[in-house]
């Protein structure tokens, strides 16, 4: 397993070792210990998957409080995957860091507790599969406009379609500060 930080420290970027020939492939998605030594010191509650068409955009989505790490791949198609750091007294607060995740390059990404998370679909569709660290809480659940001038994100999609709930989010300067997560002392 190769671990590629990012310029969001915490934020990271696993590739598998992957074992392949004529039959298919096969790689481990997950190893406890492993991902330990890497920093990612997580345990798992919840696992997702959704599936959307091209041009659906997700997010931005984070919850607070009962904040949820999220560790995220495709299975089928491509995403444009982004983590924001929404973390109040971060250095890196408002910084974004997006990556292409595939089935094909089998790539998945680490987003720690205090950040935004959202992605959109560059192929015709796409499976994507999270395992996240807290449960769903709909008290909780919050978002960030995911076109926010102040983040700037570069989305490689110019008119996603959106829910109504992405669509409504507050620009991050718009957010109460009770709804952002503290950075850890």
């Amino acid at each position: 397993m190769k671990v590629i930080e990012t310029a969001l420290p915490g934020v990271l970027v696993i590739e598998p070792q992957v074992f392949g020939d004529a039959r298919g492939f096969f790689y481990e998605s997950y190893n406890e210990a492993r991902f330990r030594d890497a920093g990612i010191d997580a345990r798992f509650v919840q696992s997702n998957v959704s599936r959307s068409a091209k041009g659906v955009l997700r997010g931005l989505h984070y919850q607070w409080p009962h904040p949820q790490g999220k560790f995220v791949s495709v299975l089928e198609g491509e995403v444009f995957d982004v983590a924001v750091d929404i973390r109040r007294g971060s250095p890196h607060f408002g910084q974004w860091f997006g990556a292409m995740l595939t089935a094909e390059n089998k790539r998945h990404m680490w987003i720690p507790e205090g950040f935004a998370h959202g992605f959109c679909v560059v192929s015709d569709y796409a499976t994507f599969s999270y395992q996240c660290t807290a449960l769903y809480d709909a008290k909780a659940d919050a978002g960030v406009l995911w076109n926010d001038p102040a983040i700037g994100i570069d989305w490689p999609i110019a008119e996603p379609q959106l829910s109504d709930k992405d669509l409504k989010a507050p620009l991050l300067k718009d957010v109460p500060e009770h709804r952002l997560p503290e950075l850890p002392r």
